[in-house]
């Protein structure tokens, strides 16, 4: 239990690493398009994710709900400022910090992957699905680092926050997690994924953050709203 997310942890740091020591070397020009290129791809991730549910309202009144308590909790500043700090205390100026720590947080931890494969980690030691998102995520360790620098590695710390945790606690809720639930939290993590992206296009800012408690929200609805179509 926990090899999964250990795998998962090395190939952000190994990749990450390797894409920042690259990264320098590319040009200025090259480095924005493929800025834009991972914003593009961020949104059908995120399009795709939404898809997962059959009704558009279980996302929309979590992501609602959710953005009024992490706004109240200020989430998207802690994180960033976070982010600013360790910038402050490690970084030249040169590498973006917060907000690669910030974007590759959220991408890698509000997906199916996360919460499925960290599931079956922790019910039947198999990690087949972590490994597979180790694989994902290492890719695009790489690619980000390249772009936004080394604050892309700080999100290993939050991957294996957040995966041993769920990890952990697979026991606990074992036959209580049904698959109207899953999809639910799904289409929630599309929406936040998708704000991910506008924000990569620099189309418009959203503070993604401050809807994670969505997550939360969305499978507390799927499982106590009956009249909600699963």
């Amino acid at each position: 239990m926990g090899i999964g997310t250990a795998i998962n942890v090395v190939a952000v740091l190994v990749c990450g690493g390797v894409g920042t020591l690259v990264g320098g070397r590319l040009p200025a020009a090259f480095r924005r398009s493929a800025l834009d290129a991972i914003g593009i791809v961020t949104l059908l991730v995120g399009v795709a994710n939404f898809l997962e549910h059959q009704n558009p309202l279980v996302p929309l009144v979590s992501v609602v709900a959710g953005l009024a308590v992490g706004e109240a909790l200020r989430i998207d500043a802690g994180l960033r400022a976070f982010g600013d700090y360790l910038e402050g205390r490690f970084s030249r100026g040169e590498s973006p910090v917060s907000r690669a720590f910030v974007t590759t947080s959220l991408l890698f931890c509000v997906g199916p992957l996360t919460v499925l494969g960290s599931l079956e980690d922790g019910l039947t030691g198999d990690y087949s699905l972590l490994a597979l998102k180790s694989a994902l995520d290492g890719v695009a360790s790489l690619t980000f680092a390249s772009v936004l620098g080394w604050g892309v590695m700080l999100s290993a710390g939050t991957v294996l926050a957040v995966q041993g945790t769920i990890t952990a606690a697979a026991g606990s809720v074992q036959g209580v997690v049904t698959e109207g639930m899953i999809s639910a939290a799904t289409a929630t993590g599309g929406v936040l994924i998708f704000g991910l992206g506008l924000g990569l296009l620099e189309l418009r800012e959203v503070r993604v953050a401050n809807m994670l408690p969505a997550l939360l929200i969305a499978p507390a609805l799927a499982a106590a709203a009956p009249l909600w179509p699963l």
